[in-house]
């Protein structure tokens, strides 16, 4: 059987699900099957959810070796079921929380954009879309999230000027909510997720709904046209 590249962990109501394929966290189809898996056993209807990488590496965003492929069929794979699981992350019926241990790049800082809560490690690691860089497309399933979350005064410089932040400058840029040194990391998020665990169901849940219903609503919209001209 071929190694789990996600795992799930619970204590208590609060689900721990971390990300480590033991290189940069890329988001292969077999990542976002493994998460999805991860998911299923996660409770919607109390706890909070935790989601955190490897140390120094949260995410590098989806997997360069299956683009550079050149296989057309196998990169649409892995793109819509990226895109799916973010969605579905986006609107998970439970507060969710990113543990960015590290890095988080392209798809790594969407995944961030997902997250009710994001609690990033001080150290010299880079949160940022650098798809013009690599000129690359930013599609909208995954661009509705950024301009969702990303402060107003930095979207120009976020998505189109592929800012690279620093840790610090990331928290400016609504890419983050807090920074704490390592060794801090799981200590913070798991108050944290106490703290957010109580919100009252299905009270959260509909709020939620509400609350992110417009830019959802595009994200899956954008991804069913995307299948449809596949």
């Amino acid at each position: 059987m071929a190694e789990k590249l996600a795992t799930l962990n619970k204590d208590g109501n609060i689900s721990t699900i971390t990300l480590d394929d033991g290189k940069a966290n890329v988001f292969s189809s077999k990542m976002s099957q493994d998460i999805n898996q991860c998911l299923d056993e996660v409770a919607t209807e109390e706890g909070c959810l935790i989601i955190t990488g490897k140390e120094g590496m949260f995410s590098a965003g989806l997997d360069l070796k299956t683009i550079q492929s050149g296989d057309a069929d196998k990169i649409i794979e892995m793109s819509t079921a990226a895109f799916k699981l973010l969605a579905r992350i986006f609107s998970f019926p439970r507060p969710v929380i990113a543990a960015c241990s590290g890095h988080g790049i392209a798809l790594g800082t969407f995944l961030l954009c997902c997250c009710d809560y994001r609690v990033g490690v001080k150290g010299d690691f880079m949160i940022g879309a650098n798809e013009m860089r690599t000129n690359m497309v930013i599609p909208d399933p995954i661009l509705e999230l950024i301009k969702f979350r990303v402060a107003q005064s930095h979207k120009y410089r976020a998505i189109l000027g592929a800012e690279m932040y620093s840790i610090d400058k990331a928290l400016e840029a609504g890419l983050l909510d807090e920074i704490v040194s390592p060794d801090d990391l799981a200590k913070t998020v798991n108050e944290k997720a106490k703290d957010l665990a109580t919100m009252g169901h299905p009270s959260y849940t509909m709020t939620k709904e509400l609350f992110i219903a417009e830019p959802l609503k595009k994200i899956n919209q954008a991804i069913v046209d995307l299948h449809s001209n596949s």
